[in-house]
């Protein structure tokens, strides 16, 4: 009976593996549609670049993958990439390979995930520190996200910070907004978030409004300041 389980185990990964094998990669262009310029950092998939006004970075992706994009701010490296950033920065490196400290805005993705979808979002849990855009590009998925409001320009004093608006828990670093334990719901700072970007997560546990799907397979474009 276990040599029976264990081939079938053994048959499921073997398969699992070949289908991820067969997938194709997604085609992530990232564009920086701002009026200045941005580091971009893709984590754990790609580390990260500098990306001038009108400049697009591609990456293919594996499927299967899961990680976030952000822009980050303010930076300044040197030849070694090393450095720092007023926003977004991930330890002073150019090549990212933590994510980055808020606030900044993210683009989260799960490829190929439950029932071969694709699971993505825009979160401002961290906060927020660019408009940004995450679309779909193929596929005929039309589950594209915005969130364009001028967060910065309307940010509430408590959360203000150089370069972005603070996400809550940074701030005040309790669990009616941090969410660490039992059960949270929104707040007055996350509606401000929510009113702004009705599409975006809000607060961590904001799933039933802000986590799309699409195909497996499908390619997709993340813009700076849409």
């Amino acid at each position: 009976m276990n040599t029976f389980k264990n081939l079938s185990i053994a048959f499921f990964n073997f398969f699992f593996i070949l289908f991820i094998g067969f997938a194709h990669a997604a085609r992530f262009d990232i564009t920086n549609n701002c009026n200045f310029t941005i580091w971009a950092a893709a984590a754990p998939i790609a580390g990260g670049r500098q990306i001038n006004e009108g400049g697009i970075w591609s990456l293919e992706v594996s499927p299967g993958s899961s990680g976030r994009i952000w822009a980050r701010t303010g930076c300044n490296f040197d030849g070694s990439g090393n450095g720092k950033c007023q926003t977004g920065d991930c330890g002073g490196l150019l090549q990212c390979k933590a994510y980055g400290a808020p606030p900044n805005t993210l683009a989260e993705f799960g490829l190929n995930q439950f029932q071969n979808l694709d699971f993505f979002d825009i979160s401002l849990v961290d906060g927020f520190n660019v408009p940004m855009e995450f679309s779909p590009t193929s596929g005929g998925c039309t589950n594209g996200i915005r969130c364009a409001a001028d967060i910065n320009g309307q940010c509430p004093a408590q959360l203000k910070a150089p370069g972005g608006c603070n996400n809550p828990c940074t701030v005040f670093k309790t669990n009616e907004y941090c969410c660490t334990s039992g059960n949270c719901g929104p707040t007055n700072y996350s509606k401000i978030f929510k009113d702004r970007c009705p599409s975006a997560y809000s607060y961590p546990k904001d799933d039933a409004t802000s986590t799309f799907t699409c195909n497996g397979g499908t390619n997709y474009k993340v813009v700076f300041c849409p």
